[in-house]
């Protein structure tokens, strides 16, 4: 079945209403990645010619040239051109999840009304990765999926708003405020868990990491910009244990008051330059070319109703979880593992 995916475009417009070709941001990450026209030309499907056109007309749109050609050693992004892509870069990872939500929405809608209608899977779950891969593979099991916090998942549950709720737990002492918060939302009578992925959770920094940074207290006490993950999130409570595992107050970390809303939006943050470093998920530092300090595993899984477990379409998700092409395409993240990948665990023995 066709699946409608909503993507941001950025629209550049002046005050006499001149605009810029939407083409040109594609063009710079492609000379960005490729440090050469002729072949960021070619990535973004156009001529050479039409590139050169291209970056004049935004050159004359902003009055500073976006690329800076030397002959004999290609092309490299200017300052502005470089502001330009990681902005864009930083806003569509930013959206992403939102628009992600509603374009599950409005497949769920289209379903809705035509003939034949399939079952459907209502999700709720912190964005990530691996979560991303689901509609991919689930085939003619329609998933609804929607964007929130562990703990706003969870009571989504347990009010009928949805019929599975993702929740991921920090292994060791690290994820013990997690663990005492989901007793209170998960009953061994009333639910069961679904295991899903493991991932690994920790600082993304710059290539080379430059400032050595090692661990939490290199970012007390030092001339180090942090940026930070939304207080709802669970990788920003995963990190606030950390901290005061190591006996670090949150005032001493330059940058924690400034927060982005995903992992993918910390790294193009600390990419761009506008921060040494960031936490979350290794598959998210390398997507925007960043070094990776692993700090913590946790277990990412999948709570649903015991009475649930007996209706057909729980059989389909789980078939599709233990399938080999999923768990392959999970191998494929870096720092993510199928862990337990299918397997349906009792509520005590989770926590």
């Amino acid at each position: 079945m066709k699946r409608i995916k909503v993507t941001p475009t950025w629209c550049f417009s002046d005050d006499d209403g001149q605009r810029l070709d939407t083409n040109l941001l594609r063009l710079l990450g492609a000379v960005h990645r490729h440090g050469k026209l002729t072949h960021a030309a070619a990535e973004a499907g156009i001529s050479y010619r039409h590139a050169w056109n291209l970056l004049r007309q935004g050159g004359d749109f902003f009055g500073v040239s976006l690329v800076e050609l030397e002959r004999g050693r290609g092309a490299r992004l200017s300052p502005l051109g470089e502001k330009l892509l990681w902005a864009e870069q930083r806003a569509t990872a930013r959206l992403s999840p939102q628009l992600d939500s509603l374009g599950s929405e409005l497949n769920l809608a289209i379903q809705q009304h035509q003939e034949g209608i399939q079952p459907v899977l209502r999700l709720h779950a912190s964005h990530g990765f691996a979560i991303e891969l689901l509609p991919q593979h689930l085939g003619e099991l329609q998933l609804d999926l929607q964007y929130c916090s562990p703990l706003e998942a969870l009571a989504a549950l347990n009010r009928n708003s949805c019929d599975l709720a993702g929740c991921h737990l920090p292994r060791g002492s690290v994820g013990e405020k997690a663990r005492r918060k989901y007793r209170r939302l998960l009953k061994p009578r009333n639910h069961r868990l679904m295991g899903f992925i493991a991932r690994q959770q920790g600082l993304m920094v710059a290539p080379g990491n430059p400032l050595g940074i090692d661990g939490v207290a290199a970012l007390a006490n030092r001339p180090v910009r942090f940026i930070n993950r939304q207080a709802s999130s669970g990788t920003r409570e995963l990190l606030d244990n950390l901290l005061a595992e190591a006996g670090i107050s949150a005032a001493n970390v330059g940058g924690y008051e400034i927060e982005e809303y995903t992992h993918s939006a910390v790294a193009a943050y600390v990419a761009a330059g506008m921060a040494d470093t960031g936490f979350g998920v290794a598959a998210a530092a390398q997507r925007f070319g960043l070094d990776f300090v692993p700090l913590a595993t946790e277990d990412y899984v999948l709570a649903c109703h015991y009475h649930s477990l007996k209706e057909p379409k729980f059989d389909d998700f789980l078939r599709v979880l233990r399938s080999a092409s999923f768990q392959e395409a999970v191998n494929r993240l870096p720092g993510y593992s199928p862990h337990q990948c299918g397997s349906v665990i009792e509520i005590p023995d989770f926590l």
